[in-house]
This record gives C-alpha cells, structure tokens and sequence, in this order.
C-alpha cells in the first residue's frame, strides 16, 4: 500500500517541524490519548497543544520513523528519538476521517525512563506555553 495523504502530510509536519501546519491537519473534534497523561485529551486546541508539546520534545536531531504500517484510515508509524541522552522508542497510532483529517491520535512509548523523561519534558513545555496549569 502506497502512504496515505494524511501521512504523507504528518510526515511532513513531524520531520520538517511545521508545527504552524498542525490545525490544518487536525479534526475539530479530535483526541489525543498520551503515554503519561490519564484521560485522552479532547478537542483540536488541546490536541494540536499537546502534538506542538510532542514535536518540540521529541524531534530531536536523532527523531526519525521506522516501520509504517496502513489501513484505509488508519495508520502505526514506529519511531526513535533521543532526548537528554535517553533513547526513546514508540509508536504514533493515527486515525483519519474522510476528509483526510485527524480524528484520533494515540502515542505509545517505552522504555518507562523514556515515558519518565516524556512526563518531564512535556509538562515544563505545556505550562511554558499555558496550555496547562502549573503543577
């Protein structure tokens, strides 16, 4: 299978650091479900936060993605990053409605120090930036 629109431009995004390109690929009732965050998180605003917080994390010099793996609406991108010296690898499970949009997107990370640094690291960017309260 030949990659989806919808991943084609996500890849977009996510290598090229286009975070300015996030709403426009983002559903308005979106969901985000996070590996350090309890409940999935929901709405274009709070995703795209969330996506923005990811990409200014994660996209390292070392980010790249691995295996891919597509269905007609949905796909599995693995991907490797390195973040404080800690390797990071994970899978981004993306759903998208008919309008190409993102309706669901769930992240999965291992090992747990790589989800500890996660925790760290996002939280300090979301509050940086306001889209969450201050712990």
């Amino acid at each position: 299978m030949t990659i989806p629109p919808t991943i084609e431009r996500w890849h977009r995004i996510a290598l090229e650091r286009r975070s300015d390109e996030l709403a426009g690929i983002l559903a308005d009732d979106c969901v985000f479900e996070s590996p350090v965050v309890h409940t999935p998180q929901k709405g274009k605003a709070i995703v795209e936060a969330y996506l923005r917080g990811a990409l200014h994390v994660l996209n390292t010099d070392h980010f790249r993605y691995g295996g891919e793996w597509y269905s007609e609406k949905s796909a599995v991108l693995e991907f490797f990053s390195e973040v404080d010296g800690i390797t990071i690898n994970g899978v981004d499970i993306i759903t998208w409605n008919d309008a190409g949009l993102i309706t669901h997107f769930k992240v999965m990370v291992r090992p747990l120090k790589a989800i500890n640094t996660l925790h760290q690291k996002m939280g300090e960017y979301l509050v940086s930036v306001g889209a969450v309260k201050g712990r």
